[in-house]
């Protein structure tokens, strides 16, 4: 996959032509996005990919996401079109990697998957299980950020090895590492140190599925 530099230079190509020759610089690509320059720096600093924001500009300019994470020229594209599956993706949903989040309007739409990332769903047999959300807050650092899209496959909701899941207790809707004790009760924890980890007893805690993938294998 193309680092979010090499994914900056080939937008500014892509929208050269509508600058009338003049440079096109990086301020250009955060406005274009609708990201704040601010944070704009922060994920070419950090090779944080803004998936949400490129599926949006893709889907506006009419070209596939494939020709920017990975490179493909459009001449390959055409080649490769029957070769991307479709999952379902809840555009308006955001699960928290921090203070909670709930489910108000299902808008449900579809992402566009790679043939190469198909594999890392679980193969084309999970695919009818495999839905793609957001994910909002930072308690999942480093392994998720803001904006991140991860991938739930809701056929696995035993929590009896332990994972990643999407969950949802009273507070809301959340995704955390979740591993289950002795006791029989379950510690909801965040990778990101700051926040605490947290036991409830199962009967407080509804699994949505496990996170099997982001736009990258999830450890």
């Amino acid at each position: 996959m193309n680092s979010f530099a090499v994914i900056v230079e080939e937008i500014k190509s892509i929208v050269s032509s509508e600058f009338m020759s003049k440079k096109v610089f990086d301020k250009d690509i955060a406005d274009i996005l609708g990201i704040s320059q601010m944070n704009f720096a922060t994920m070419k600093k950090r090779n944080k990919i803004p998936f949400s924001e490129l599926l949006d500009f893709c889907a506006a300019k009419s070209i596939s996401i494939n020709w920017i994470l990975y490179g493909q020229s459009p001449e390959s594209l055409v080649d490769a079109t029957n070769k991307f599956y479709m999952v379902k993706y809840f555009n308006d949903v955001n699960v928290s990697a921090g203070g909670g989040a709930e489910i108000e309007c299902e808008e449900i739409q579809e992402i566009e998957i790679p043939q190469e990332f198909v594999f890392m769903l679980g193969g084309e047999r999970e695919l009818k299980n495999i839905e793609a959300i957001n994910v909002s807050g930072d308690s999942m650092e480093p392994t998720f950020s803001y904006n991140d899209i991860v991938f739930i496959n809701r056929a696995k909701t035993d929590l009896q090895r332990g994972g990643i899941f999407t969950i949802r207790t009273e507070a809301g809707l959340f995704i955390k590492r979740v591993q289950k004790r002795i006791d029989g009760k379950v510690d909801i924890i965040s990778d990101n140190k700051v926040y605490s980890t947290q036991t409830l007893h199962p009967s407080e805690i509804e699994v949505i599925g496990r996170v099997v993938s982001r736009f990258g294998e999830v450890d």
